[in-house]
């Protein structure tokens, strides 16, 4: 099953699951607290301030991680939906090696964020903006979805 790092506990404590259809019809009391999402990176453009601006293709967690072996859990990944339920755009002020770098985000990267919806929404299609306070971030490869099952066990 996941397991949340303990700063990431400490992170998400008292925010809610990102709901697009509840964020658009009470904009305002969405706000007002801290939202939580898993999120597929469709593109990654500079943002204001050294941040990067993420389109981010949400992501339901699976309650069970896939795993190659049932007995080895390092063979086992970080699972979310095929598909993605809605689109965020998240500014997201990224560390060290999630910044630049092999394994840095970018197309099809997978990050837990976690902010505040801002007022602000994407000139480019008019969604929200998600100002990220803290993230997670698997690369590629790092995580599976439901499809990559079949893969697994091959």
């Amino acid at each position: 099953t996941y397991v949340p790092l303990d700063e990431e506990t400490r992170a998400t404590a008292g925010a809610r699951e990102y709901d697009p259809v509840m964020v658009s019809r009470q904009p305002d009391e969405w706000r007002a607290g801290k939202t939580v999402l898993f999120g597929v990176v469709e593109s990654r453009a500079a943002g204001p301030n050294g941040q990067a601006l993420l389109k981010l293709g949400v992501r339901r967690l699976d309650a069970r991680n896939l795993c190659a072996s049932g007995s080895d859990d390092d063979s086992c990944r970080v699972t979310v939906s095929d598909g993605d339920f809605g689109v965020v755009w998240a500014l997201v002020p990224l560390r060290g090696d999630d910044y630049v770098g092999p394994h840095s985000v970018g197309l099809r990267s997978l990050l837990r964020v976690v902010g505040t919806i801002a007022q602000d929404v994407s000139p480019a299609d008019g969604q929200p903006v998600l100002h990220a306070t803290w993230y997670r971030h698997w690369p590629p490869f790092f995580y599976v979805t439901r499809a990559s099952a079949s893969e697994m066990r091959q």
